[in-house]
């Protein structure tokens, strides 16, 4: 029988009690750390790469554990987390404002601030219209659940980011997942609903930058279907905007298509080194998505310090096209560099470059290699990419000097040579 509080001593009552009945729901929390399970092997290994402390950071370099490395795993593409007239614009907005807004848009939270800001990404993307989230994920759940429901299809790309998936797993739609840029397959799929339902509501969403590979998603094919078959067409450039297209507008403006594609959605995680997403599009398609999309209407609105950090970042990138100009220098440069080195790198065509390691083992063990190395990039292994093509995804800032990428080429060819994975991948 447990014993009473009253019983126990004052030592005893501050110590954690054992629940003596477990419900079954956590079983699987407890076989994820299981001996035979990879997580237990890779930290057995010294090799988990995940959750790392960074201590502080400096754009392309960061301090990890104490010591400096190159940073070639972010996504802030123009190198604006630092920048200090960054910095100073979201100090600003403290000191007026304070640090939050403690209610969301659609009762307490919107600020001045806020509406700037929609006006200015507005005519930045040459849209009528904006709203803002909370946060990139949020924005894509939140367009999604709002404008589909249960009469109408969602059509998305099997390679698209996690948060277009929660959104159609919250929508009450039904999904058709196409094959990855496989435009032949979407269409049949919407021959066949066009057959079966045709009175349904259609949209089609795709990334526009597809975040692992670094590929351009097939937007003007993507604009004739659409137009064919009379669906909605979705982009979510979080890996576009502020890097692709001319002033890093977007997927859509990089072919020249900006008012063909119905609705883009972005993030400020990166080009614009903040938090939060936004949706551009006709005016009373953002004014219904305002209006009945629960991820905006409950839940707490863009901190202060987050709208005037991206609002400054706008005033920069429209005012140095230069950087988006050494951003694809950049790019190229490092691209090539990893073919010559004999390095897998897909088709990236953009400042996302993956090294395509193989074996999820050998990927970890070169990760830690790297970084003994002094350079940080990202481990991806199954299930984000498919069995067998575990990789190191790197990524490229504005702001990476010339030696700093000479020297990425160079650790990544010394620790390929030593693991034998520029000969288990051929050479280009």
């Amino acid at each position: 029988m447990p014993m009473s509080d009253a019983a126990r001593t004052p030592q005893e009552r501050l110590e954690p009690q054992v629940s003596t009945s477990e419900p079954s729901l956590f079983a699987k929390c407890h076989k994820f750390f299981a001996p035979e399970g990879d997580y237990a092997r890779v930290k057995a290994a010294g090799l988990y790469p995940y959750f790392r402390p960074i201590e502080r950071n400096e754009g392309t370099r960061a301090i990890i554990n104490g010591r400096e490395v190159i940073m070639a795993g972010s996504n802030n593409y123009l190198g604006l987390t630092s920048d200090p007239r960054v910095k100073e614009a979201a100090i600003e907005a403290i000191r007026k404002y304070g640090t939050g807004c403690t209610g969301s848009r659609f009762l307490n939270g919107t600020l001045d601030l806020h509406l700037q800001l929609e006006e200015r990404l507005a005519r930045f993307m040459g849209r009528e219209a904006c709203i803002v989230f909370s946060t990139g994920y949020m924005t894509n759940m939140g367009v999604i659940q709002a404008l589909t429901s249960k009469n109408d299809i969602i059509f998305s790309d099997k390679d698209n980011h996690a948060s277009i998936v929660a959104g159609t797993q919250v929508s009450l739609a039904d999904t058709v997942r196409y094959r990855h840029n496989d435009l032949d397959h979407l269409r049949r799929l919407l021959e066949r609903a066009q057959a079966e339902r045709p009175e349904a509501g259609k949209l089609i969403v795709t990334d526009g930058v597809f975040s692992m590979s670094g590929v351009i998603a097939r937007v003007p094919e993507l604009v004739e279907l659409a137009e064919e078959f009379g669906a909605a067409l979705m982009l979510d450039d979080a890996h576009a905007v502020g890097v692709i297209g001319p002033g890093g507008r977007g997927s859509a403006a990089y072919f020249g298509l900006e008012h063909k594609v119905h609705l883009t959605v972005g993030t400020f995680s990166k080009s614009f080194a903040s938090l939060g997403g936004f949706c551009v599009g006709d005016r009373d398609v953002i004014e219904y998505i305002r209006h009945t999309s629960s991820a905006h209407i409950f839940s707490a609105s863009m901190p202060p310090a987050n709208v005037a950090t991206v609002l400054k970042c706008l005033d920069i990138i429209e005012q140095e096209p230069e950087r988006l100009e050494r951003l694809w220098k950049i790019s190229d440069y490092m691209r090539e560099g990893f073919r010559s080195a004999g390095f897998n790198v897909w088709n990236s065509q953009t400042p996302v470059i993956p090294v395509v390691i193989g074996d999820m083992m050998t990927c970890f063990r070169f990760w830690r290699e790297l970084l003994e190395e002094g350079v940080f990039v990202n481990a991806v292994v199954p299930p984000a990419v498919p069995q067998g093509q575990a990789l190191l995804r790197t990524s490229f800032m504005a702001t990476h000097t010339d030696e700093e990428l000479d020297y990425i080429l160079e650790a990544f060819h010394r620790v390929g040579k030593r693991l034998g994975v520029i000969q288990a991948n051929g050479s280009y």
